[in-house]
């Protein structure tokens, strides 16, 4: 199996472990919740350490010991966070609690077509400020997306989302994934690969006529939120 170059696919032993429980058909909502937070945070550790560093603000502050330290920020500073409804909002509360300080979250909704499984849109809330006369900026644009969705299938949905971020005004998106297939992953990673970094937990071989990943985690969504069954 290979991937783009810019498609990670973690090695990291405690997520492995925590995936092959997600796996398992016996995990209930709430294992559920806890393992997407869990692996998600594994996730955010491993992007954020490769692509952000930590510089030095020029302010000073004073340790218990009353002696003088310079604060660090993580550089850039102007990150957003973009979950996909349903499911990426299961990945929240994991990204926010690793960066240091409060950032935007904002939404997408996209749906698969159950026929086609061509992606729909019906929520975006991303902002747009009116570019200044002369200029085509729009300056309300995070300049790093960081996308949130376990599971990319057939990357339909990751690609449309990508090109709203792109054309919302981003310099790169960060998409954090748990799981994908390998045609949707390459599908997501090559729509716009000078600026895209896919960080995803594993890589199954394909889907199924439904669109499914095989052997995948079935629909997470609905293992998320209860609506098994719909």
């Amino acid at each position: 199996m290979t991937v783009p170059s810019n498609v990670h696919v973690s090695s990291h032993p405690l997520l492995q472990v925590k995936l092959s429980q997600l796996r398992s058909s016996s995990t209930n909502t709430k294992e559920t919740r806890s393992l997407i937070h869990e692996i998600s945070t594994i996730l955010g550790v491993e992007a954020f350490a490769s692509g952000w560093k930590a510089t030095g603000t020029g302010k000073t502050d004073h340790t218990p010991l009353n002696l003088e330290y310079e604060t660090q920020c993580i550089d850039p500073a102007n990150i957003a966070l973009v979950p996909i409804l349903r499911s990426g909002l299961g990945m929240i509360d994991a990204i926010s609690d690793l960066l240091p300080s409060p950032v935007p979250v904002y939404h997408l909704g996209l749906f698969r077509e159950r026929f086609s499984f061509q992606p729909v849109e019906y929520y975006n809330n991303l902002p747009f400020h009116r570019p200044e006369p002369g200029s085509e900026v729009n300056k309300s644009a995070a300049s790093v997306a960081v996308l949130l969705d376990p599971i990319i299938a057939t990357g339909g949905t990751a690609e449309a989302a990508i090109q709203l971020l792109r054309d919302w005004g981003v310099q790169r998106v960060v998409l954090l994934s748990v799981l994908g297939a390998e045609d949707g992953v390459k599908r997501a990673a090559t729509c716009w690969p000078e600026g895209v970094e896919v960080w995803i937990g594993a890589v199954d071989e394909g889907c199924n006529d439904k669109g499914m990943i095989v052997p995948g985690l079935g629909d997470i969504g609905d293992r998320l939120f209860v609506a098994v069954g719909k």
